[in-house]
């Protein structure tokens, strides 16, 4: 999405990387670690998000978005943004700092998530107490069902569009058109990789946990008939 956007006329912060995430990261990072170690974490995977939305923010918190955007706030662009996925981490006060900004919320199939190593796999290093696992897979499914239950948690803003990374991939011509209207301006089309998608069909690693499959339900992902869960036990 980042690079759509930038190949359509967005300044995006600089400097970026391949993936168009804006750099450097840390002040965002240590921002989430602010708001992460202020979740209450009431054991397995249930953890307290209230009160984020109406109590006093930081401002810490806020002097580390503001430094990391600083490329973004200080353009005179008409057209401005940044992605940085540990933005999620710290959802609720993002939207209470910039509440009149368009958002675009970018979801991916976990069964591919978990695939690959991210620095979000453990929610540790970002001040959220979570279960103690071994098991690297388990570790990352943790961390997007967190993900997940914090954006469920949060009150969408005025303006937020959620988008299937799938169907970027697959039906870009479809949905370019459904951000465009969204963002009130024509995006360009960018190469994209079939093979990037639905992973999990094929690859050896891929598992399942029983936890994920309301988020699967919720974003209308497939579940082939006769799928096992793995049955976890995270009290």
């Amino acid at each position: 999405m980042s690079h759509t956007l930038t190949a359509s006329g967005t300044f995006m912060g600089e400097p970026l990387n391949g993936s168009g995430d804006l750099l450097p990261p840390d002040a965002m990072y240590e921002a989430a670690r602010v708001f992460g170690r202020q979740v209450h974490w009431r054991g397995g995977l249930d953890w307290d998000f209230s009160g984020f939305d109406t109590n006093p923010i930081p401002a810490e918190f806020e002097s580390l978005v503001h430094s990391f955007l600083r490329t973004v706030l200080a353009s005179p662009a008409a057209d401005r943004g940044w992605k940085l996925p540990e933005t999620t981490l710290a959802l609720p006060w993002i939207l209470r700092l910039f509440p009149a900004i368009k958002y675009i919320f970018w979801i991916r199939d976990p069964r591919d998530c978990i695939l690959g190593s991210h620095c979000t796999d453990d929610l540790a290093n970002f001040g959220v107490a979570a279960p103690p696992v071994a098991d690297d897979h388990l570790r990352r499914a943790i961390s997007w069902v967190y993900q997940y239950n914090l954006v469920k948690a949060t009150c969408p803003p005025a303006q937020w569009i959620e988008v299937r990374f799938e169907d970027f991939v697959l039906q870009q011509d479809e949905t370019l058109a459904r951000i465009s209207d969204f963002l009130g301006r024509k995006l360009a089309k960018i190469p994209v990789r079939p093979e990037t998608v639905y992973r999990w069909r094929t690859h050896p690693d891929a598992v399942c946990y029983d936890f994920l499959e309301p988020a699967l339900r919720a974003y209308n992902y497939e579940i082939p008939a006769g799928s096992r869960f793995i049955k976890t036990d995270l009290c």
